[in-house]
């Protein structure tokens, strides 16, 4: 009998959810992370009292009431609603685009106003050739040359012209004077940073730390079932092919002042500025420290080495990546999971969503 009913793969917030759940049962897990922390991309290290989001700002959000009622269960949520500005040729925008931005571009005040000016802006095509071709027919020339060109191509590392028209399928424009970025009746942060929920979580877990599976897979010997949510190309050694990603990185700065910004996070879409946003810290739980700190991100092209953040579905790569999902169904009790082993980007309510439904599955 093998020591471990789990293998997790990864200490991020699909095996926290998957550990938590197994713990319930009376199943023993043994968790690896190449990291010297749990928590992933959602972790958080205190800097002058302020929970700073390491990794990215991460603000749960979620329609579904049984998924906000499971997080509730883990840890309390404050109130805090994304209301993220853009800042373009040192010009403030509301986001998302509602009649707050149409009033700072045009000056208008009703919603007829604004849909007379965008629809005689709109690119009449057919079949949008490109994104830029995609995002003038969605909402013409002010808004995507001011909001969405230089923060795009930025973000891609790639001329608008040169990138698929389906990566915007859709750009919700609101009519209303709603700067609540996010449609989700439930959202929030966790009080005290989301550390917390993951430890938690692996409470009853084994952990190994700054361990790579890669170089270290005999341990999934000591295991009944893996679950596996790194990147499924270099599981297979790259058997056939490189997936692409895209990278981040972060300057971080404490700054001896009491407000920076103003705001959690302001976007920056000017293309010759190389950030694409700044966030600051405090105000994801509406913090009054003396000081606070900043992150400003900068969009980052993948290599090996470097952490993948994004994958970039395109045709080809998702092609390519049916070919390793080929070979992974064949696999018996492994299961690829996450955004890197599925090759997919999922919000964090739709990642707790799936690791439930999983652990369901394979018990």
């Amino acid at each position: 009998m093998k020591k471990y009913d789990y293998l997790l793969v990864g200490a991020g917030l699909f095996n926290a959810i998957i550990a938590y759940l197994a713990a319930k049962d009376g199943k023993k897990c043994l968790v690896v992370e190449k990291r010297n922390h749990i928590g992933g991309n959602v972790y958080c290290e205190d800097i002058e009292g302020i929970n700073v989001h390491k990794y990215g700002a991460h603000i749960f959000h979620t329609k579904n009431k049984r998924i906000w009622q499971f997080m509730q269960s883990l840890t309390e949520f404050n109130h805090y609603i994304n209301s993220p500005l853009a800042m373009y040729n040192n010009q403030l925008y509301n986001m998302p685009f509602n009649m707050n931005t149409f009033y700072q571009l045009w000056k208008t005040k009703t919603p007829a106003e604004a849909i007379a000016i965008i629809e005689s802006q709109r690119l009449t095509v057919d079949n949008p050739r490109n994104l830029e071709e995609q995002a003038l027919k969605l909402v013409g020339k002010d808004i995507y040359e001011k909001l969405i060109k230089g923060y795009t191509e930025k973000q891609w590392g790639k001329n608008a012209k040169e990138l698929p028209p389906f990566i915007i399928k859709r750009i919700p424009l609101r009519f209303s004077y709603n700067n609540n970025y996010f449609d989700d009746p439930y959202q929030g942060i966790p009080i005290g940073g989301y550390n917390p929920i993951f430890r938690k979580c692996f409470a009853s877990s084994d952990i190994l730390l700054n361990t790579d599976f890669v170089t270290n897979s005999y341990l999934r010997e000591k295991a009944d079932k893996t679950i596996y949510t790194g990147m499924i190309d270099e599981y297979y050694d790259y058997c056939f092919g490189n997936l692409e990603y895209r990278s981040l990185r972060f300057e971080e700065e404490v700054l001896n002042i009491h407000s920076y910004q103003g705001n959690a996070v302001v976007n920056y879409t000017d293309s010759q500025i190389p950030y694409t946003r700044i966030i600051e810290h405090k105000y994801f739980e509406f913090g009054e420290q003396q000081k606070t700190v900043i992150s400003k991100e900068y969009p980052d092209s993948w290599t090996k080495g470097k952490e993948p953040y994004y994958p970039i579905n395109t045709t080809k790569n998702n092609s390519l990546y049916k070919q390793y999902e080929s070979i992974a169904h064949k696999e018996k009790n492994l299961f690829f999971a996450g955004r890197l082993g599925e090759y997919k980007y999922n919000d964090m309510d739709q990642t707790v969503f799936n690791a439930i439904e999983l652990y369901k599955k394979i018990n």
